[in-house]
């Protein structure tokens, strides 16, 4: 089972991140969707759990968490926007999946995973346009960043 990652599409969401995500169980957007219409379109390839980024208001955005903890296969994974806004972590968790940089990153810190997907939106500064995959083998929780072939878009 794979678990499809996404974060800060300010309302731009990529062929190339769709065809990215094709074939996960489930998706997470961590945050700045910019438009309901990205969750719906997202909903086409498999169930989403979202979270509400800086960017995202009006009466839609009111319904979605500022964090949420899923478990995946054993792991508990804990989702927000912001991750300065996340300290400190819930006890137990496995992973932190999170946004609003635009820049991704997959590090490991105690034990811990931290995802960041980068932005599969609009292009920032330099910054490549991304998209993550999470999955477990052999008991761990590994990551990858997918690099989007966006072509200066």
């Amino acid at each position: 089972m794979t678990i499809g990652v996404i974060s800060d599409t300010h309302g731009l969401l990529r062929p190339e991140a769709i065809e990215a995500l094709r074939g996960s169980a489930l998706i997470i957007h961590a945050g700045d969707v910019g438009d309901p219409e990205i969750l719906d379109h997202l909903r086409q390839i498999a169930p989403v759990v979202a979270v509400r980024g800086n960017v995202d208001t009006g009466r839609w955005a009111s319904a979605l968490p500022a964090t949420l903890d899923i478990d995946f296969e054993g792991h508990a994974i804990h989702v927000r926007h912001i991750l300065e806004d996340a300290m400190p972590l819930p006890d137990g968790i496995s992973a932190v999946v999170y946004g609003h940089s635009h820049k991704p990153s997959i590090e490991e810190r105690g034990g811990v995973l931290y995802l960041n997907p980068g932005s599969a939106g609009p292009r920032r500064f330099r910054l490549p346009v991304t998209v993550a995959r999470m999955s477990v083998a052999d008991g761990r929780l590994t990551a990858t960043i997918i690099e989007l072939d966006a072509a200066g878009r």
